[in-house]
């Protein structure tokens, strides 16, 4: 049974509804979590889930979204019920985050449109740099204003019927409050922000060539600001049962780069994360802007409005978990018994055995288009020469480099800015296997990395957290309030980059660069 570090009764505080919910809609799986007061996880739930790539583009059907948050969500309270005796009702705060990016656009009887169209498409390249170089300001792919503006580009029929523009968040969230807002840091992935105002930036809307936009987008709100409370629609939308209650307040939904900062203590200027699934991205916190647009780079923020350089790469762990499964496989057929868990600590751990530089083989995990190398499609790689040292060992290292390669690439653009940190925090499942990731990943970006005890909570945790910084926000900042209350004596372990893994990080980089030409080349074969 899990317990509250800080003393409270898990029982009690659940039963009294001192309790807040943290729902994440991610790539692969959606997570709910219920935390204490003191923020420790109580109970959890989630249901598996995959996009699907229909006419050429990648999307989630809206009956997937409400069925796995339904499933998510009883299988959290009966996860409560089975640890602490007792099944929740209402809880202090609910709040819900979502894979970022994306375009989710409606009419005005409230119709979706066209089918949600996922961060994962790349085919919004002309809107993109169209956008970027006319508002001077980097307008990645899977911006919400790039595929609304590929669509008016393409003459799509829908666009004059379009009366409304949000991500995945704030969808949910608007059915579950009635309420059209988003956090400021899922609205930055939507549409540039003024970060001084902390509205959407006035001179980019009047530049805008197409609709005028700004009666289509949500409005915006802060960390800790009103965003409305559970409906009773919302309520048997999220819990048929009619087991939670309405009228529970909800926190400004937010993206799962602002929830993944709030899970790592990284939204004071100079920290940063790296966080790692099916997508991998690294927020810096600025202290400055940036001197020149660069297309690795996003312009986003905080959930309290500070700028942060994003380096945003659409591909992962998915592949290493793809290996992973064939190698449980493998052991499954030599009659040896084995979790999925266990199988991947394994090879994990193997990596560290490796050469330092992957043995002289390369691997690319392109499931998809990778902006960041300026591919619109991808196919995944292993490629050697025949004096490449093929082992287990190398196969690993050089799968783990492979998941934090194009990270690497845009991480050097920011200290070629200046940019400097003091801490690098990282969470993801990859790093529920001690010291293996972490110790690689801090080659790759050339700075210490920490992983604390909640880095495989993730943003469900983190928006979790969000939720229960709803009542303290009046009193205390969001950096000051995860310093005091929420990390405060949390332990965490901290890995400095060691010389040899970066020199062999920096061989691996040098070949990965130059075998991209392989990558074009597969794309264009296959």
């Amino acid at each position: 049974m899990t317990v509250d570090p800080h003393g409270a009764d898990p029982r009690e505080a659940i039963a009294a509804g001192r309790t807040t919910i943290g729902i994440e809609l991610g790539s692969t799986r959606i997570k709910a979590v219920l935390i204490g007061p003191g923020h420790a996880p109580l109970a959890s739930g989630s249901h598996d889930w995959e996009n699907q790539f229909v006419d050429r583009v990648w999307t989630y059907s809206l009956d997937a979204v409400w069925s796995g948050l339904q499933a998510a969500v009883a299988a959290l309270l009966a996860d409560a019920e089975a640890q602490h005796g007792v099944r929740p009702t209402t809880v202090g705060a609910i709040g819900v985050s979502a894979m970022m990016h994306g375009y989710l656009a409606f009419d005005a009887a409230d119709e979706l449109l066209v089918p949600f169209r996922t961060w994962r498409n790349t085919t919004t390249g002309a809107a993109a740099a169209e956008l970027t170089d006319l508002f001077g300001h980097n307008i990645p792919l899977r911006w919400s204003i790039a595929h609304l503006r590929q669509a008016e580009l393409d003459a799509e029929p829908h666009v004059p019927d379009i009366t409304f523009v949000t991500t995945l968040a704030g969808y949910v969230h608007w059915k579950l409050t009635g309420r059209k807002v988003l956090g400021i840091g899922d609205a930055s992935g939507l549409f540039p922000i003024d970060t001084a105002v902390h509205a959407y930036d006035e001179r980019v809307l009047a530049a805008y060539p197409g609709l005028d936009v700004a009666p289509l987008l949500p409005e915006i709100l802060l960390a800790g600001q009103d965003a409305g409370s559970l409906t009773e629609a919302g309520a048997a939308l999220l819990d048929p049962t009619g087991t939670l209650q309405a009228g529970i307040p909800l926190c400004p939904p937010e993206g799962d780069a602002g929830t993944g900062m709030v899970a790592t203590n990284a939204v004071a200027p100079r920290t940063g994360n790296v966080s790692v699934g099916t997508s991998i991205f690294a927020m810096v916190v600025l202290e400055k802007a940036l001197t020149s647009v660069h297309h690795e780079l996003d312009l986003v923020t905080t959930p309290s409005g500070d700028l942060v350089a994003m380096v945003h790469c659409n591909n992962g762990a998915s592949e290493l978990g793809a290996w992973a499964e064939v190698f449980g496989q493998f052991a499954a057929a030599l009659g040896a018994t084995a979790s999925a868990d266990d199988v991947f600590g394994v090879l994990l751990r193997e990596a560290l055995r490796g050469d330092a530089d992957g043995g002289g083989l390369l691997a690319y995990n392109y499931l998809s288009g990778e902006p960041i190398t300026g591919l619109d499609e991808g196919r995944p790689l292993v490629v050697r020469t025949p004096d490449s040292r093929l082992t287990l060992a190398n196969f690993m290292r050089t799968q783990v480099y492979s998941a934090f390669g194009t990270l690497s690439l845009g991480m050097r653009v920011l200290r070629g800015e200046g940019v400097e940190l003091d801490a690098m925090f990282a969470h993801g499942g990859l790093f529920r296997t001690e010291g293996v990731a972490q110790r690689l990943l801090a080659a790759a970006v050339g700075a210490p990395v920490t992983v604390g005890s909640t880095a495989g909570e993730g943003g469900a945790w983190g928006i979790a957290v969000l939720a229960a910084y709803l009542g303290a926000a009046p009193e205390q900042d969001l950096a000051g309030y995860l310093e005091d209350r929420v990390f405060g004596g949390a332990v965490a372990t901290t890995v400095e980059p060691d010389p040899d893994d970066v020199r062999g990080f920096d061989t691996y980089l040098e070949r990965y660069s130059a075998g991209l030409a392989i990558e074009q080349a597969a794309v264009e074969a296959l």
